[in-house]
């Protein structure tokens, strides 16, 4: 710790800058995993990026009116960490989501037969649109991971399809492969 405090200019601006940006994306994923109810893995986080904030924040007050540039540095990587978080976060994709698909009837029962083909669980329930037209609501729940690929695979079969997709918390019985 001694070692930061007597650490000065660019190498010192380096190490908060990236250092806070690391402790800032531990915890964005962190407040996610707590989310979803992994609370092993956020609390493993929440130590981790406490540890780091801890020296980071030690090291930019150290002197602060002699060096005002820590703050600048800390305060920019701050923003980046923000990003870097969320960007990292949907990679990671962490839970479960529901997507709701609303086609004309004739198309969906095509529909429903393609993304159970790929391994999707669907359920189907009859609705009526706004000029009693018979619709078909698609129901399906999946791993985020997969949301980009069911997504593709749904404007494949019906470009027009209304689409909503919503996180899950808890999921109980069900289909997910």
């Amino acid at each position: 710790m001694d070692f930061l405090m007597n650490l000065q200019g660019p190498l010192l601006y380096i190490i908060i800058f990236f250092a806070k940006i690391i402790e800032v994306s531990f915890s964005t994923i962190r407040l996610v995993y707590i989310n979803k109810g992994e609370r092993v893995k956020g609390a493993i986080l929440g130590f981790v990026e406490i540890m780091i904030w801890l020296v980071v924040v030690s090291s930019v007050l150290n002197n602060i009116t002699e060096d005002p540039i820590k703050v600048f540095i800390y305060a920019a990587a701050f923003s980046l960490g923000n990003y870097l978080g969320v960007t990292i976060e949907s990679k990671i994709a962490v839970g479960l989501a529901s997507i709701q698909v609303v086609v004309d009837q004739k198309d969906g029962e095509i529909l429903a037969d393609a993304l159970r083909d790929q391994g999707y669980g669907v359920t189907i329930i009859e609705g009526k649109g706004k000029s009693e037209s018979i619709k078909n609501l698609l129901f399906i729940q999946l791993k985020r991971k997969k949301i980009p690929a069911a997504i593709k695979l749904i404007k494949e079969y019906n470009p027009e399809a209304y689409i909503t997709i919503n996180d899950i918390k808890t999921m109980l019985g069900g289909y997910i492969k």
